[in-house]
């Protein structure tokens, strides 16, 4: 196979990571500035590489300016300023510290397991839900994540054990000063549908209609990412959204284990349609959730990410069966940083707003194509997601190639 030329936008990306390892502070250390980082923009943006001052306090902090250009500044960030509570697995992915899932757990390989250390949490609903038979695991001796691990896999060698991987937000921008425009409710009736991100603030102008059915906090913790998403989502209609909070006002959120939660939750209140605008790796939990989803009817519309056009699938938008919707601007070029390949399904508007306060990533293309599959499905039933796509090819307005393109999918999705 021949090489792929790098792409443009990998350039910038470099020269911001080789500074990076050159001026990064250690990991202990509180999020501080970052000395001689070279004053790069990616291309399109107009944001400044650099980062912020400030420890990161929740999930909107992820997306201010030019700290969410890549998921690896994401990361990073996320590190820095919380040591002891966030790592990353072997493949520089991030993770819970001292969280592990297990899948098909025998009685005696728990009791196993509790013996060096680990203490095993109670089934949740989504087991019973979605099938699916994992537990949560914490290391009570504060082992390192590799010492850790090798400790699980000699206790029950023939168990699947996997990191408590955290899934991150696929946009990003000013988002403190982001604000939603009201929309005027459309003639179409009204739907369900599913929302998986951060909080969503009932008072935003755009949601002013709808009905919000929360899931996952005690209490309100509205995000400008969460809120923008679900504004895109239900455009103004009285809609019944039901949207799951994975943060709850906290930095680190995202986790495997709530997201499975989450799509349970959906499951049990028979929502056909939902929107992820999250991605991550690949996670075996995940993916048996994901594939009980779809086999029970419902249609998963997922962001595919801005890790730019080089960089591997992620998921769960490269999951089969999920639609993965990728981002183009006001002039229909895809995003730069857009993810590419078999994983894009299709595009849409994926900028927000204009000027220094417009949100923009692939998170805010999805829900545009979840709402017009919610136009298309009231409830779950089975083969909805291979239906509800061949139908929504029927809709898309090609954009690259002949048939599907890795870059625009199948076509453009207009709201």
């Amino acid at each position: 196979m021949p090489l792929r030329r790098p792409s443009a936008l990998l350039v910038p990306l470099l020269a911001i990571a080789l500074a990076m390892v050159s001026a990064r502070p250690a990991q202990a250390q509180l999020l501080g500035p970052v000395q001689n980082l070279p004053n790069v923009q990616l291309p399109g943006t107009g944001l400044p590489a650099t980062l912020p001052a400030a420890p990161l306090r929740s999930v909107d902090d992820l997306l201010r300016g030019s700290l969410a250009l890549t998921r690896k500044l994401q990361i990073d960030a996320l590190r820095r300023s919380e040591p002891r509570r966030v790592d990353v697995d072997p493949h520089g992915a991030p993770i819970l510290r001292g969280e592990f899932l297990a899948i098909g757990l025998s009685d005696a390989q728990r009791d196993a397991v509790r013996a060096l250390g680990f203490s095993v949490d109670r089934a949740t609903p989504a087991d019973a839900t979605l099938g699916l038979d994992f537990v949560v695991l914490h290391d009570t001796h504060r082992r390192s994540t590799a010492r850790a691990m090798r400790a699980l896999q000699q206790a029950a060698p023939d168990a699947t054990f996997t990191y408590q991987h955290l899934y991150l937000p696929a946009g990003h921008a000013d988002v403190a000063n982001a604000t939603s425009a009201a929309t005027p409710p459309s003639s179409a009736s009204t739907r369900r549908v599913g929302l998986v991100d951060g909080g969503v603030d009932p008072a935003d102008p755009a949601l002013a209609h709808a009905r919000i059915e929360r899931h996952g906090c005690d209490t309100a913790n509205p995000s400008r990412h969460g809120t923008a998403v679900a504004a895109r989502l239900v455009a103004g209609d009285p809609d019944t959204l039901y949207a799951a909070d994975l943060w709850c006002g906290d930095a680190v959120g995202g986790a495997t284990s709530n997201l499975v939660d989450a799509l349970a939750w959906m499951a049990r209140e028979h929502v056909a349609v939902i929107n992820i605008s999250l991605v991550g790796p690949d996670n075996p939990v995940l993916a048996r959730a994901v594939q009980a989803m779809i086999a029970r009817g419902h249609v998963l519309v997922s962001a595919v990410g801005n890790d730019g056009p080089a960089a591997p699938p992620l998921f769960p938008a490269a999951y089969p069966g999920v639609i993965g919707v990728s981002g183009v601007d006001a002039r229909d070029r895809v995003l730069p940083e857009a993810g590419s390949g078999d994983q894009v399904d299709f595009c849409a508007s994926g900028v927000l707003g204009s000027g220094r306060d417009a949100l923009r990533g692939t998170s805010f293309a999805a829900p545009i194509a979840a709402r017009k599959a919610a136009r298309l499905l009231d409830a779950p039933r089975a083969g909805a997601a291979a239906q509800v796509q061949q139908q929504l090819i029927g809709e898309a307005r090609p954009l690259g190639g002949p048939g599907h393109d890795p870059r625009y999918g199948y076509g453009l999705l207009s709201p």
